[in-house]
């Protein structure tokens, strides 16, 4: 039986033979756990750096442009 881990960013996938060690077919993985609630765990596998970052970036709320426009006007006052 195979098992697979794939990357939640880009999308990469990796198969893990039988007998295979995850920590050795998985080496330089970046894995996540996000405790969101007592008993209910989400994980997430990410190939890279870059692709954990852009998760990350995702994850993120995005302030409006007109909100940060606002600020450099009362700078100029």
């Amino acid at each position: 039986m195979l098992q697979s881990c794939s990357c939640d960013s880009c999308g990469e996938e990796v198969e893990l033979k039988r007998g295979e060690l995850p920590c050795d077919v998985l080496h330089g993985w970046f894995m996540l756990s996000h405790l969101k609630e007592p008993e209910i765990v989400d994980r997430y596998s990410f190939c890279s750096l870059s692709c954990l970052q852009k998760w990350l970036d995702k994850q993120l709320p995005v302030v409006p442009d007109v909100f940060i426009q606002s600020l450099a006007e009362e700078d100029n006052c």
